[in-house]
């Protein structure tokens, strides 16, 4: 969202009638006839932009433009000049003015102007913002102050000292694994260890020994006794990272650990008892897993007796920009580029993405537009056009403006430019103009 427009002009029916026109394009105007009663109106946290006239009493534009400065020096501002200004437009251009209009201006120029302000201090004030955010002290590993983030805060802390299996389930990167930790973190079980059992990539043919152990002399090529993971977690905690991936024939040895609480070593004779606390993470719905002949629903009723859904980026609302400071901070200081800052390509991303790989992606991408290598488009582009730009623009309108009070002829021209006739002509190719353009018949 953009802030307003502080328009000042001291002609009140130009006043009216830009105003109107501004308006009607869907900016949001506040008209002034002087410009140090605009001045009043304008503090650091200035949102918008400012258009004024130079030549008023009281307070001229140039005034004007050196009192915003001393305010905030990113705070656009547009003059509007008369002919045969141009080097008092240049002056004020090198001293900070976003752009400038000679009159009579066309309204459509006007308001291209003035969005470009406006989308340039939006992107000023989101960077402040994003500054603002990284500075903010936390010191919970759950970022975020959306009600999903506050419910989910809630029902972990709860859960964590309820001691009792947990299935935790959401997309792929939203943070099921840092969830599952504090689980454990913030339960009664966090003195003994947390052993992390990461399901997609057991070895096929080692899965059993991995989890369940064996005896000695019971495994070709060893004879020494291996603890499984399941027994070394006995006390502490068991995270069954994405057990959507696990085999269907290691989901029913699973299901027996889970109901007797006891393993049974390869080779053993006997089983063992364990203290378990088991929390598993899936970032596919298992019931539809269940449904499809994929996952045991028997194995899905014992690990449920409670189930946290942690929420995908897009649900977090203001979550993502808080994230996003803190990653580009962090990704800042790592590369030595403290004085980073978002570009107008970063921030259309951060507003119109979906970020189907949620804080993961988001994070990478945080990286990437640090280091100047996101997608989007070059690193510090902005919206606002260089100077040589805006001069030529200025340029190009003088000289039509002087051929229309010609009528198109030559010579008249060349008196109120102040040109040689090779030079005015090299500009008129330069900007495509055509001097026949502007020949009137009475």
């Amino acid at each position: 969202m953009t802030g307003p427009v502080i328009y000042v002009e001291d002609d009140d029916a130009l006043r009216l009638a830009t105003g109107q026109a501004l308006e009607l394009a869907g900016i949001d105007v506040q008209p002034f006839a002087r410009g140090d009663h605009a001045l009043a109106a304008i503090t650091r946290d200035f949102a918008g932009a400012i258009v004024s006239d130079i030549r008023m009493p009281h307070m001229d534009g140039l005034e004007l433009l050196a009192a915003v400065g001393a305010i905030d020096r990113e705070i656009p501002v547009i003059l509007i000049t008369g002919h045969g200004d141009i080097a008092m437009a240049v002056a004020a251009m090198r001293d900070g003015a976003a752009d400038f209009l000679t009159k009579p201006f066309a309204t459509d120029h006007l308001i291209a102007a003035v969005r470009r302000s406006l989308d340039h201090r939006a992107l000023v004030m989101d960077n402040r913002r994003l500054r603002a955010l990284a500075e903010q002290p936390t010191d919970d590993p759950l970022i975020g102050g959306s009600p999903a983030m506050q419910r989910l805060r809630h029902i972990v802390r709860q859960l964590a000292e309820a001691d009792i299996d947990v299935l935790v389930e959401g997309e792929t990167g939203t943070g099921k694994e840092l969830v599952a930790t504090l689980l454990h973190r913030w339960g009664r079980r966090r003195a003994r260890p947390l052993m992390a059992v990461n399901c997609g990539a057991l070895p096929e043919g080692l899965a059993e020994i991995e989890l369940f152990g064996h005896a000695s002399d019971s495994v070709a090529h060893t004879r020494l006794s291996r603890v499984g993971q399941i027994a070394a977690s006995s006390g502490g905690t068991l995270l069954l990272d994405e057990i959507d991936s696990m085999p269907m024939a290691m989901q029913a040895r699973l299901l027996r650990v889970l109901e007797e609480r006891e393993v049974h070593p390869i080779g053993a004779e006997r089983p063992e008892p364990v203290d378990l606390r088991v929390v598993a993470t899936s970032k596919i719905d298992l019931a539809e897993a269940v449904k499809a002949g994929q996952f045991r629903a028997d194995l899905l009723y014992r690990l449920s007796s409670a189930r946290i859904r942690v929420p995908p980026l897009r649900e977090r609302g203001d979550d993502m920009l808080v994230l996003f400071a803190l990653f580009a901070k962090d990704a800042a200081e790592q590369f030595g580029r403290p004085e980073w800052r978002m570009d107008a390509a970063t921030r259309g991303r951060l507003r119109h993405h979906d970020w189907p790989g949620n804080v993961r992606e988001l994070r990478n991408f945080a990286i990437e537009a640090v280091m100047g290598v996101a997608a989007d488009g070059p690193a510090g582009r902005t919206a606002v056009r260089s100077l040589p730009e805006r001069v030529a623009d200025y340029e190009a309108g003088e000289i039509r403006a002087a051929l229309e009070a010609s009528r198109g002829r030559i010579q008249p021209a060349l008196i109120a430019l102040g040109l040689p006739r090779k030079t005015l002509y090299d500009k008129m190719a330069k900007y495509g103009i055509v001097p026949g353009d502007y020949r009137r018949r009475d």
